[in-house]
């Protein structure tokens, strides 16, 4: 099964759905791409050093929280905040100029119909573009 699409500079990306994921090629000579937090290192200095520590998915949050009245991050981000870092074994977001914005957690239906249920996990590069993995 292979899709195309035409962004809003008339870029023709195509979908094609393979046994690994789904292949998106066309030009990527100008395009964003970005790579998942790791919140591994600041979550457990931040157990080691708290009796009662909050859930991970807890910390993720309250670790950006930053507060508009006072102009500060609260005091999590202070203490923990560098030992958050890119995962560059991932990519979880693409984005040629023009478009599609596609990113982890999208269900590709938003690309065609076709695609209903198919939710992308990740993205690996390729040669001639991008190997959009699912869960």
């Amino acid at each position: 099964m292979k899709v195309k699409l035409k962004n809003r500079y008339n870029d023709i990306y195509t979908f094609t759905k393979t046994d690994e994921g789904i292949l998106w090629e066309g030009d990527f000579k100008w395009c964003r791409f970005s790579y998942p937090n790791n919140y591994n290192k600041a979550y457990e200095a931040y157990c080691k050093d708290e009796e009662n520590p909050m859930p991970l998915e807890e910390f993720k949050e309250k670790i950006h929280h930053y507060n508009r009245e006072t102009f500060e991050y609260e005091e999590v981000n202070k203490k923990y905040g560098s030992l958050v870092h890119s995962d560059l074994s991932k990519i979880h977001m693409v984005d040629p100029s023009g478009g599609p914005y596609l990113t982890e957690g999208t269900n590709m239906r938003w690309i065609d119909p076709v695609f209903e249920g198919l939710i992308i996990d990740g993205f690996k590069r390729v040669e001639t573009g991008y190997l959009i993995l699912l869960k």
